[in-house]
């Protein structure tokens, strides 16, 4: 038996699957049960049959057999919470090994840790939740996980100096530390091996598999890819594939007689005829030398492959080698859409790591670099000259300047080199700043208001440097937003903002409470509680909903309803966060943007309509929320004529009819002839999504239904290294029209066949962005 903080709950994992209940009644769930019910069910003389438990994630009780219930102690409940899937969390559960592992752990203890694929060495400095959760069930178990510190060859391979959303946990160098749950920490003994030893020790070696190499042969200088490595007689040869006029030729050569690609310099191959520059050549030379292409390609190469007729698909190679029972080279790509046929295993063997249905394995020769990012000279040119004006004075623009909509956000905002410049993982700070600003100044207040003497140079660099200039040029370079996050760095506010990838919601929460001190934009109240104070609305529903296709507005309603919450006054903004487990696992397939989001049933003593004769209603049923007779979600409210025929059916007999609150003004009347209740909604004008950890927009920038843009701070790169990433701002009037298709047709659609950039939109949603320009008036 497991209680947690003292002996309010008992806790259990969930062994088997209940049909009654999607999602949430998956095994490996974490439920409760209130300990002094759990006493008085089992003070009986007979064993309980059931219990009635709640899952920590919702609020709905459930009858659930007791053979399907396994206790757990209370150190092992934020550990296991850690695990994002309920599946691994119950595998790791049943086998032990790796939880043992974990529940020995403290603090100064070195340990193996799994990074990318890779295990690396550290210390344990840190064990405890990282973060407070926001409007969760009391009953909610924070997840606890680990803090390492890298150390030795493996330091600077993490993603944080020990703080995490700006709590410091520990404290080390730069990129020295990551955050991890149990499953990716082993102890040092049992790390296991990258590779056998008839094929080298990846990483031990001057070159690895997939290096490009250059080598002699008869007194000429070759080049060639490295396809594996062998151990023969206490010395090591690279296998190496190269391209000749006889076509494949596979070569072994002593380590001693090869050297690696980058270092030599362009000078050393200057007579020789090889290509040492890896800038693409154009389209001519494409096809007049294909094999030119493949000796470009490396692992990390964007690449395009035409596998199906009159359609490219893009991907990212992830592997290079020799494949069983196959000729010649192959390339594992992870694709960019869910096209493939593995997870970046071949027939059982693992060659890398990509989501299921995203990996696939082709011919070397197939592939070519992704024609996307090939620019022109003009387009070029134009870059340099943005690029250039950015790193130079002048940026800076200052005044008020009105943000863009209709055929002016057009005008000044589509195309390439448009929008706000990613660098470094920033999208999460460049879409939350292209939404906010671009075509909506329901916000633009925070840019004027009086700061800290502080913080007043992170505000003139926010408006002056980055939403001024997106106003006025569409173009704000990549330079201006990292002098920004400098400044949240130096500024003391957290000490990872230059490198680390963080959420949009840390972002918003910081510029606006800690920094600018802008007015909380959510004001909630719960019944016989303190009114709360919030920035954005993370949406939490009981995963057994029967919601398929839900609107933002069933979601929100059903979040207030199981929360038990309703908004003290109208927001100017409301941030909604859509609900997640983690950023990868989404409850819903779909999600139906509401272009409108009606708060009048959702505000406290505010009049409310009848649902039934449209008058003014004086009773609310909680117990009818559900009911399906009137509608299938939604608050529903009775005037006390309409409450009485409704609540007279034997089913709703034992409904629960709480009296509502009215303004003096609306007291003492009925009737719809009468009173005419106001309706107070919201519009949506942009929307940030997220997929495999990177995040776009999509912003509203008229009044139609498909006056949509589409803004990806990285959509394009020209370069490597030493390159830029080029931001890029297209419209999709292909939303709207989805936002037009009845929702059954809208649920029956394929993800992967959806036009152009909708399924983003539809089914990546993270973040819902409102307002109301009336209260942007007073706010």
């Amino acid at each position: 038996m497991g209680s947690f903080n003292g002996s309010k709950y008992v806790y259990f994992i969930l062994l088997g699957e209940l049909q009654e209940v999607q999602w949430v009644g998956s095994p490996g769930n974490i439920c409760c049960i209130e300990e002094n019910m759990y006493t008085d069910t089992f003070s009986d003389s007979k064993t309980p049959q059931k219990l009635p438990i709640k899952f920590i994630n919702g609020y709905r009780t459930f009858d659930v057999d007791v053979d399907l219930l396994q206790p757990l102690k209370e150190k092992e409940l934020g550990l296991l919470n850690s695990i994002e899937h309920p599946p691994d969390r119950l595998k790791c559960f049943l086998e032990r090994e790796q939880l043992d592992f974990a529940l020995s752990l403290e603090t100064d203890k070195q340990v193996s840790v799994e990074i990318n694929s890779e295990w690396c060495q550290g210390v344990v400095r840190y064990i405890g939740k990282i973060m407070d959760p926001i409007t969760r069930p009391s009953y909610y178990i924070p997840p606890i996980y680990f803090g390492i510190e890298l150390q030795g060859k493996d330091e600077g391979k993490g993603r944080t100096d020990g703080s995490y959303y700006g709590t410091c946990h520990f404290t080390c160098k730069y990129n020295c530390g990551i955050f991890v749950t149990l499953t990716k920490l082993r102890a040092v003994t049992q790390q296991p091996r990258s590779a056998p030893d008839t094929e080298g020790s990846a990483g031990d070696e001057p070159v690895n598999p997939g290096d490009q190499v250059h080598f002699f042969i008869d007194e000429t200088i070759k080049q060639g890819l490295v396809i594996g490595l062998q151990k023969k007689d206490a010395k090591t040869y690279a296998m190496i594939a190269t391209d000749g006029e006889q076509g494949n030729t596979n070569l072994t050569l002593p380590l001693e007689c090869v050297i690696k690609d980058e270092l030599l310099s362009p000078a050393a191959d200057s007579n020789t005829g090889t290509r040492m520059d890896w800038e693409a050549p154009s389209k001519s030379s494409q096809r007049q030398s294909g094999g030119e292409w493949k000796s470009q390609l490396v692992q990390n190469s964007v690449v395009e492959v035409s596998l199906e007729a009159e359609r490219l698909m893009y991907g990212t190679i992830r592997w290079i080698g020799m494949l069983p029972e196959r000729e010649g080279l192959f390339a594992g790509l992870e694709l960019e859409e869910d096209k493939g046929v593995s997870d970046g295993s071949f027939k059982g063997l693992r060659k890398f790591f990509c989501p299921p249905k995203r990996g696939l394995f082709v011919k070397l020769q197939s592939c070519h670099p992704d024609s996307r990012f090939q620019s022109s000279p003009d387009q070029r040119e134009m870059a340099t000259r943005l690029l250039t004006e950015g790193k130079e004075g002048g940026r800076a623009i200052t005044g008020a300047v009105p943000p863009l909509d209709g055929d002016r956000a057009v005008q000044v905002l589509k195309g390439k080199m448009r929008g706000i410049q990613g660098h470094c993982n920033s999208c999460y700070m460049d879409s939350a700043l292209f939404s906010l600003f671009s075509c909506s100044s329901v916000l633009d207040s925070m840019l004027f208001k009086s700061p800290g003497s502080r913080d007043a140079d992170i505000q003139n660099t926010l408006r002056e440097e980055i939403v001024n200039p997106l106003r006025t040029k569409g173009f704000v370079a990549a330079h201006s937003v990292m002098k920004l996050r400098k400044q949240l760095k130096e500024g003391g506010h957290c000490a990872s903002f230059t490198t680390d990838e963080k959420d949009p919601e840390e972002f918003l929460s910081l510029i606006m409470h800690h920094i600018l001190k802008v007015d909380p934009l959510l004001k909630l109240q719960s019944v016989g509680q303190k009114e709360q104070e919030a920035y954005c609305y993370q949406i939490f529903i009981d995963q057994s909903n029967s919601l398929v296709l839900p609107t933002v507005q069933q979601l929100l309603e059903y979040s207030f309803h199981n929360s038990s919450l309703r908004l003290a006054e109208v927001p100017s903004c409301l941030v909604l966060q859509m609900p997640r487990f983690g950023k990868k696992f989404k409850l819903f397939e779909k999600i139906m943007p509401s272009l409108e989001l009606d708060l009048t049933d959702l505000l406290c003593n505010s009049p409310r309509e009848c649902i039934l004769c449209g008058g003014l209603a004086s009773q609310e049923c909680v117990d009818c929320f559900t009911d399906q007779t009137f509608s299938n979600t939604g608050f529903k409210q009775f005037c006390d004529k309409c409450s009485e025929q409704v609540h007279s059916h034997p089913r709703r007999r034992d409904h629960k009819l709480p009296r509502l609150s009215l303004p003096e003004g609306f007291r003492g009347g009925n009737g719809a002839a009468k009173w005419r209740v106001p309706r107070e909604k919201l519009e949506l004008f942009a929307v940030l999504c997220i997929e495999t950890s990177h995040y776009v927009s999509f912003v509203r920038y008229g009044p139609q239904k498909d006056d949509w843009i589409f803004f990806d701070s990285m959509a394009d790169r020209h370069g490597d290294q030493d390159g830029y990433n080029i931001p890029t701002v297209t419209l999709c009037p292909e939303v709207g029209r989805y936002l037009d298709m009845p929702l059954t047709e809208l649920a029956g659609q394929t993800p992967r066949d959806m036009e152009g950039v909708a399924k983003r939109l539809f089914c990546d949603a993270y973040m819902y962005l409102y307002q109301s320009k009336r209260m942007e008036l007073y706010k």
